[in-house]
């Protein structure tokens, strides 16, 4: 493997960065709003899982207890 000089590393660098095709504000919000909607659902998807499963589990216990 050949050793690049530190000048010629940064080079590369910054010719690889100019590449990089960054979000707009826009699509950054978008996504941030997603995001926290997703977040919210799948934590109401897990509460209401958990009280079928707790109220379930109350039955079988009053029943066989």
């Amino acid at each position: 493997m050949a050793t690049t000089n530190p000048l010629q590393f940064i080079q590369q660098v910054r010719t690889e960065i100019s590449k990089v095709v960054w979000p707009t504000r826009r699509e950054v919000m978008l996504t941030t709003v997603m995001v926290f909607i997703m977040a919210a659902l799948v934590a109401v998807f897990f509460a209401l899982v958990d009280i079928l499963i707790r109220g379930g589990l109350q039955q079988i216990l009053t029943y066989f207890g």
